[in-house]
């Protein structure tokens, strides 16, 4: 099982910009697929982008053209950076498996951007 911590989260205000790390214990090539999703309180948790083993990225179009996903294959490590923020990106952010059936969830990084 490879564990997966998130960090990076904070207050920005709107069209600002961070940059999010999805750390894993073990290599990230044991997960085909690799997304960040995010929760807003009330609403369901929604996947934002993905990127797989071999680089290939998606994003929902609520972020397509503002986050980036990326990865470091050396620091086993996922990136979403993620720009021109907006209130409505105020969410607690996690990493996971994507494409498929999700592990257990994190305790994610809080993201909050204010207007």
């Amino acid at each position: 099982q490879v564990h997966l911590v998130e960090s990076g989260g904070g207050l920005v205000q709107a069209g600002g910009s961070l940059r999010l790390s999805c750390a894993a214990s073990g290599s990230i090539f044991s997960i085909p697929a690799i997304g960040w999703y995010r929760q807003a309180p009330g609403k369901q948790r929604e996947l934002v982008a993905a990127i797989t083993s071999g680089g290939s990225t998606n994003y929902a179009d609520s972020v397509k053209g503002r986050f980036t996903i990326s990865k470091d294959n050396a620091k086993n490590t996922v990136y979403l950076q993620m720009n021109s923020l907006k209130p409505d990106d105020t969410a607690v952010y996690y990493c996971n498996a994507a494409g498929g059936a999700p592990g257990s969830w994190g305790q994610g990084t809080q993201v909050t951007v204010s207007s």
